[in-house]
């Protein structure tokens, strides 16, 4: 019967679709894993279709499981914007909000904004997942988080945004680097270099590529690539090759390590609060991007 599907089912299915393995969507849902399969398993029961494809070597989703996972995410989105009005039927930015944040910004921007945000809103508890673009908006959409701060511009028509500032890139340099006589630099003057790049999946890697150009010469082609800026920073200090940085990131540079502003007008991203069209707390969340505007840190200009 349709009605004996649960919330809890559509949330385990969804867990395997993100991670198409058993034990790690029974981990990630805090239950074991044959707990797990048996719930998947009497939602096929229920549904009276096959849902995930079994074999020893992997899982895969039928064609019906995609179609359900994603009216199951749109349904959890529903459940979650549900609680999420009843949390925020009080005073404005009160209760908890599920924040994602993007890991080239996180820990640059956040222990900055943070304490503006707690003397203004003492009520509001913010709950932070750091994540790459890609598994943050999953969890946007699925519901498990009301909002992200990331680059826009976000291509879904499901979600809204609004920008926060830009954040200019700046070039890290090996101390001593011939490029450090300058006091500004153009895109062209980095031709030649070996740029390190962040690994697949990260957007500031496609930033940086578009900066610099697709035939520049990437760390990563020799088998190098950074899994934070922290990473890249290191790889440069060893004089591995040169990279791009946020404003904020460049700014906390450690030593062995120089940067310089690119020539004007300087390439930047543009980051942005982005939540779910049709939101319950959309005001409420409008109110958080004005709040995070209003403190843009130095070194990023406010968009206007």
């Amino acid at each position: 019967m349709i009605d004996a599907v649960t919330l809890r089912q559509l949330r385990y299915l969804v867990a395997v679709a993100d991670t198409l393995h058993f034990g790690r969507a029974a981990s990630a849902c805090h239950v074991s894993q044959p707990s797990l399969s048996a719930q998947i398993q009497q939602l096929e029961d229920a549904l009276g279709v096959a849902l995930v494809e079994r074999t020893q070597r992997r899982v895969l989703l039928t064609p019906a499981g995609r179609e359900v996972v994603a009216r199951a995410r749109r349904i959890l989105g529903e459940v979650s914007d549900l609680a999420a009005f009843a949390r925020g039927a009080g005073a404005p930015l009160s209760g908890e909000v599920r924040l994602g944040v993007i890991p080239t910004l996180a820990p640059y921007y956040l222990p900055g904004v943070l304490p503006c945000l707690r003397a203004e809103h003492p009520d509001l508890k913010l709950l932070l997942r750091e994540d790459l673009t890609g598994r943050l908006l999953d969890m946007l959409r699925a519901g498990r988080l009301d909002a992200l701060i990331l680059a826009l511009p976000v291509d879904d028509p499901g979600l809204e945004s609004a920008p926060l500032f830009d954040e200019p890139f700046h070039v890290a340099l090996p101390a001593g680097h011939p490029l450090a006589a300058h006091e500004s630099l153009s895109e062209d003057a980095l031709q030649g270099e070996r740029l390190l790049l962040l690994e697949e999946g990260h957007c500031f890697r496609d930033q940086a590529l578009a900066v610099c150009g697709f035939d520049a010469r990437g760390g990563d082609r020799d088998g190098f690539a950074g899994t934070s800026l922290n990473t890249l920073c290191e790889m440069v200090a060893g004089r591995i090759g040169i990279t791009l940085l946020p404003a904020l990131a460049a700014a906390r540079a450690p030593a062995g390590v120089e940067t310089r502003p690119f020539t004007a007008p300087a390439p930047s991203r543009r980051m942005g609060l982005a939540w779910r069209r049709g939101s319950p707390r959309d005001g409420e969340l409008r109110l958080l991007g004005d709040c995070l505007r209003a403190h843009a840190p130095p070194g990023v200009t406010p968009a206007g």
